[in-house]
Protein backbone atom coordinates (compact mmCIF):
# COMPACT_ATOMS: atom_id res chain seq x y z
CA UNK A 1 0.00 0.00 0.00
CA UNK A 2 1.30 3.43 -0.94
CA UNK A 3 0.90 6.20 1.65
CA UNK A 4 1.20 9.04 -0.85
CA UNK A 5 -1.75 11.44 -0.38
CA UNK A 6 -3.29 9.29 2.36
CA UNK A 7 -4.85 11.17 5.28
CA UNK A 8 -3.24 9.83 8.44
CA UNK A 9 -3.93 10.49 12.13
CA UNK A 10 -1.20 9.71 14.66
CA UNK A 11 -1.87 9.87 18.41
CA UNK A 12 0.89 10.03 20.99
CA UNK A 13 3.15 11.88 18.58
CA UNK A 14 5.14 13.92 21.09
CA UNK A 15 7.86 11.38 21.96
CA UNK A 16 9.21 7.87 21.53
CA UNK A 17 7.81 5.71 18.76
CA UNK A 18 5.13 8.25 17.84
CA UNK A 19 7.71 11.02 17.41
CA UNK A 20 9.83 8.85 15.11
CA UNK A 21 6.79 7.61 13.19
CA UNK A 22 5.78 11.20 12.49
CA UNK A 23 9.13 11.81 10.83
CA UNK A 24 8.79 8.61 8.77
CA UNK A 25 5.28 9.50 7.62
CA UNK A 26 6.39 12.98 6.60
CA UNK A 27 8.71 11.48 3.99
CA UNK A 28 5.79 9.58 2.43
CA UNK A 29 4.07 12.71 1.01
CA UNK A 30 0.91 12.06 3.01
CA UNK A 31 -1.41 14.40 4.92
CA UNK A 32 -0.54 13.91 8.58
CA UNK A 33 -2.39 15.01 11.71
CA UNK A 34 -0.32 14.87 14.89
CA UNK A 35 -2.49 14.45 18.00
CA UNK A 36 -1.22 14.88 21.53
CA UNK A 37 -2.20 16.64 24.74
CA UNK A 38 1.15 18.50 24.71
CA UNK A 39 0.23 20.64 21.73
CA UNK A 40 3.33 22.85 21.97
CA UNK A 41 5.56 19.81 21.36
CA UNK A 42 3.68 18.60 18.28
CA UNK A 43 3.39 22.14 16.89
CA UNK A 44 7.18 22.34 17.03
CA UNK A 45 7.46 18.92 15.38
CA UNK A 46 5.00 19.91 12.64
CA UNK A 47 7.10 23.00 11.95
CA UNK A 48 10.29 20.93 11.76
CA UNK A 49 8.65 18.62 9.22
CA UNK A 50 7.22 21.42 7.09
CA UNK A 51 10.01 21.08 4.52
CA UNK A 52 8.63 17.74 3.37
CA UNK A 53 6.00 17.51 0.64
CA UNK A 54 3.32 16.63 3.18
CA UNK A 55 0.54 18.64 4.78
CA UNK A 56 1.09 18.36 8.54
CA UNK A 57 -1.16 19.75 11.24
CA UNK A 58 -0.95 19.62 15.04
CA UNK A 59 -4.14 19.09 17.02
CA UNK A 60 -4.44 19.11 20.80
CA UNK A 61 -6.03 15.90 22.01
CA UNK A 62 -6.11 14.17 25.37
CA UNK A 63 -7.33 10.68 24.45
CA UNK A 64 -8.80 10.18 27.93
CA UNK A 65 -11.31 12.96 27.22
CA UNK A 66 -14.03 11.70 24.87
CA UNK A 67 -15.28 15.16 23.91
CA UNK A 68 -11.74 16.26 23.09
CA UNK A 69 -11.23 13.16 20.91
CA UNK A 70 -14.43 13.94 19.00
CA UNK A 71 -13.39 17.57 18.50
CA UNK A 72 -9.86 16.62 17.42
CA UNK A 73 -11.02 14.10 14.81
CA UNK A 74 -13.59 16.60 13.53
CA UNK A 75 -10.82 19.17 13.09
CA UNK A 76 -8.74 16.64 11.15
CA UNK A 77 -11.67 15.99 8.82
CA UNK A 78 -12.21 19.72 8.32
CA UNK A 79 -8.59 19.98 7.18
CA UNK A 80 -8.26 16.74 5.20
CA UNK A 81 -11.83 15.86 4.21
CA UNK A 82 -11.59 12.32 5.55
CA UNK A 83 -9.31 9.95 7.47
CA UNK A 84 -7.72 6.95 5.74
CA UNK A 85 -5.43 5.59 8.45
CA UNK A 86 -5.45 6.08 12.23
CA UNK A 87 -2.34 5.06 14.15
CA UNK A 88 -3.44 4.86 17.78
CA UNK A 89 -0.16 5.03 19.62
CA UNK A 90 -0.90 6.87 22.88
CA UNK A 91 0.31 4.85 25.85
CA UNK A 92 1.71 5.10 29.36
CA UNK A 93 3.33 2.71 31.80
CA UNK A 94 4.28 2.62 35.44
CA UNK A 95 5.73 0.02 37.76
CA UNK A 96 3.12 -0.68 40.42
CA UNK A 97 4.09 -2.93 43.32
CA UNK A 98 1.80 -4.78 45.70
CA UNK A 99 3.15 -2.68 48.56
CA UNK A 100 2.50 0.59 46.75
CA UNK A 101 -0.66 -0.42 44.91
CA UNK A 102 -2.66 2.61 43.86
CA UNK A 103 -5.99 2.39 42.05
CA UNK A 104 -5.63 5.94 40.71
CA UNK A 105 -2.43 4.93 38.90
CA UNK A 106 -4.18 1.82 37.59
CA UNK A 107 -7.12 3.85 36.32
CA UNK A 108 -4.85 6.31 34.53
CA UNK A 109 -2.99 3.53 32.68
CA UNK A 110 -6.25 1.95 31.55
CA UNK A 111 -7.76 5.33 30.65
CA UNK A 112 -4.86 6.11 28.30
CA UNK A 113 -3.97 2.68 26.95
CA UNK A 114 -7.44 1.15 26.60
CA UNK A 115 -10.28 3.65 26.95
CA UNK A 116 -8.39 6.29 24.95
CA UNK A 117 -8.03 3.87 22.06
CA UNK A 118 -11.70 2.90 22.33
CA UNK A 119 -12.75 6.58 22.17
CA UNK A 120 -10.72 6.97 18.97
CA UNK A 121 -12.13 3.80 17.41
CA UNK A 122 -15.68 4.83 18.31
CA UNK A 123 -15.14 8.15 16.55
CA UNK A 124 -13.63 6.52 13.45
CA UNK A 125 -16.03 3.64 12.87
CA UNK A 126 -19.11 5.42 11.48
CA UNK A 127 -17.13 6.88 8.55
CA UNK A 128 -15.02 3.78 8.01
CA UNK A 129 -18.07 1.51 7.91
CA UNK A 130 -20.07 3.90 5.72
CA UNK A 131 -17.19 4.30 3.24
CA UNK A 132 -16.20 0.63 3.47
CA UNK A 133 -12.55 1.60 3.76
CA UNK A 134 -9.99 2.64 6.32
CA UNK A 135 -7.23 1.27 8.52
CA UNK A 136 -6.85 1.20 12.30
CA UNK A 137 -3.33 0.60 13.60
CA UNK A 138 -3.36 -0.03 17.34
CA UNK A 139 -0.16 -0.14 19.38
CA UNK A 140 -0.16 -2.92 21.95
CA UNK A 141 2.91 -4.75 23.30
CA UNK A 142 4.63 -8.13 23.46
CA UNK A 143 3.94 -7.86 27.19
CA UNK A 144 0.27 -8.66 26.50
CA UNK A 145 0.57 -12.41 27.13
CA UNK A 146 1.60 -12.73 30.77
CA UNK A 147 1.37 -10.80 34.02
CA UNK A 148 4.90 -9.81 34.91
CA UNK A 149 5.61 -8.73 38.50
CA UNK A 150 5.28 -4.97 39.08
CA UNK A 151 4.13 -4.55 35.45
CA UNK A 152 0.84 -6.40 35.82
CA UNK A 153 -1.34 -3.35 35.22
CA UNK A 154 0.54 -2.39 32.06
CA UNK A 155 0.45 -6.01 30.84
CA UNK A 156 -3.28 -6.23 31.55
CA UNK A 157 -3.97 -3.00 29.67
CA UNK A 158 -2.06 -4.24 26.63
CA UNK A 159 -3.80 -7.62 26.80
CA UNK A 160 -7.09 -5.74 26.66
CA UNK A 161 -5.87 -3.75 23.65
CA UNK A 162 -4.74 -6.86 21.77
CA UNK A 163 -7.98 -8.74 22.39
CA UNK A 164 -10.08 -5.71 21.47
CA UNK A 165 -8.21 -5.20 18.19
CA UNK A 166 -8.44 -8.90 17.38
CA UNK A 167 -12.20 -8.81 17.87
CA UNK A 168 -12.90 -5.76 15.72
CA UNK A 169 -10.50 -7.05 13.04
CA UNK A 170 -12.86 -9.97 12.47
CA UNK A 171 -15.98 -7.79 12.43
CA UNK A 172 -14.61 -5.01 10.26
CA UNK A 173 -13.28 -7.34 7.59
CA UNK A 174 -16.83 -7.39 6.19
CA UNK A 175 -16.58 -3.62 5.65
CA UNK A 176 -13.12 -3.69 4.06
CA UNK A 177 -11.70 -1.93 7.14
CA UNK A 178 -8.28 -3.26 8.10
CA UNK A 179 -7.10 -3.56 11.70
CA UNK A 180 -3.39 -3.94 12.47
CA UNK A 181 -1.92 -4.72 15.89
CA UNK A 182 1.57 -3.48 16.69
CA UNK A 183 3.44 -5.40 19.40
CA UNK A 184 6.86 -3.91 20.19
CA UNK A 185 9.31 -5.40 22.62
CA UNK A 186 11.62 -3.08 24.55
CA UNK A 187 12.11 0.23 22.72
CA UNK A 188 14.33 3.05 23.96
CA UNK A 189 11.80 5.77 24.84
CA UNK A 190 11.14 8.11 27.79
CA UNK A 191 8.67 5.47 29.03
CA UNK A 192 11.21 2.63 29.17
CA UNK A 193 13.88 4.97 30.56
CA UNK A 194 12.09 4.64 33.92
CA UNK A 195 12.55 0.85 34.02
CA UNK A 196 15.03 -0.40 36.59
CA UNK A 197 15.40 -3.91 35.16
CA UNK A 198 17.24 -5.52 32.26
CA UNK A 199 15.59 -4.99 28.88
CA UNK A 200 16.95 -7.55 26.40
CA UNK A 201 17.20 -6.60 22.72
CA UNK A 202 16.45 -2.96 23.54
CA UNK A 203 15.77 -1.19 20.23
CA UNK A 204 16.05 2.45 19.20
CA UNK A 205 12.72 4.19 18.51
CA UNK A 206 13.85 5.10 14.99
CA UNK A 207 14.35 1.42 14.11
CA UNK A 208 11.00 0.51 15.70
CA UNK A 209 9.26 3.19 13.65
CA UNK A 210 10.82 1.84 10.44
CA UNK A 211 9.51 -1.66 11.20
CA UNK A 212 6.02 -0.32 11.95
CA UNK A 213 5.96 1.78 8.78
CA UNK A 214 6.98 -1.24 6.70
CA UNK A 215 4.29 -3.35 8.36
CA UNK A 216 1.63 -0.73 7.64
CA UNK A 217 2.62 -0.63 3.97
CA UNK A 218 2.39 -4.44 3.83
CA UNK A 219 -0.92 -4.34 5.74
CA UNK A 220 0.33 -6.96 8.21
CA UNK A 221 -2.27 -8.00 10.76
CA UNK A 222 0.35 -8.34 13.49
CA UNK A 223 3.53 -6.27 13.50
CA UNK A 224 5.72 -7.70 16.26
CA UNK A 225 9.42 -7.18 16.98
CA UNK A 226 12.20 -7.86 17.73
CA UNK A 227 12.06 -11.48 16.58
CA UNK A 228 13.78 -13.08 19.64
CA UNK A 229 11.42 -11.34 22.07
CA UNK A 230 8.39 -12.21 19.92
CA UNK A 231 9.37 -15.89 20.03
CA UNK A 232 10.11 -15.69 23.74
CA UNK A 233 6.70 -14.13 24.41
CA UNK A 234 4.98 -16.96 22.53
CA UNK A 235 6.91 -19.57 24.52
CA UNK A 236 6.08 -17.89 27.83
CA UNK A 237 2.36 -18.05 27.00
CA UNK A 238 2.69 -21.82 26.56
CA UNK A 239 4.39 -22.41 29.91
CA UNK A 240 2.35 -23.99 32.72
CA UNK A 241 1.52 -21.41 35.37
CA UNK A 242 3.77 -22.87 38.12
CA UNK A 243 6.81 -22.77 35.83
CA UNK A 244 6.05 -19.24 34.67
CA UNK A 245 5.69 -18.09 38.27
CA UNK A 246 9.12 -19.49 39.14
CA UNK A 247 10.70 -17.70 36.16
CA UNK A 248 8.82 -14.47 36.81
CA UNK A 249 9.82 -14.40 40.48
CA UNK A 250 13.48 -14.68 39.49
CA UNK A 251 13.14 -11.91 36.90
Amino acid sequence: MKLNKKNIVLTGASSGIGFELAKKFATEKCNLALLNRRVNVIEKLALELSNYDSKIIAVKCDVTNKDEVIRAFAEVKRNFGNIDIAVLNSGVSSLITAEGFNSNAVKYIFDVNVIGMIYCVETLLPDFIKNRSGMIVGVSSLADGRGFPKSGVYCASKAAVSIFLESIRVELKNYNVKVLTVKPGFVRTPMTAKNNFAMPFLMDADRAASIILSGIKKEKRIIQFPFPIAIGAKLLKLLPNPIFEIIASRI
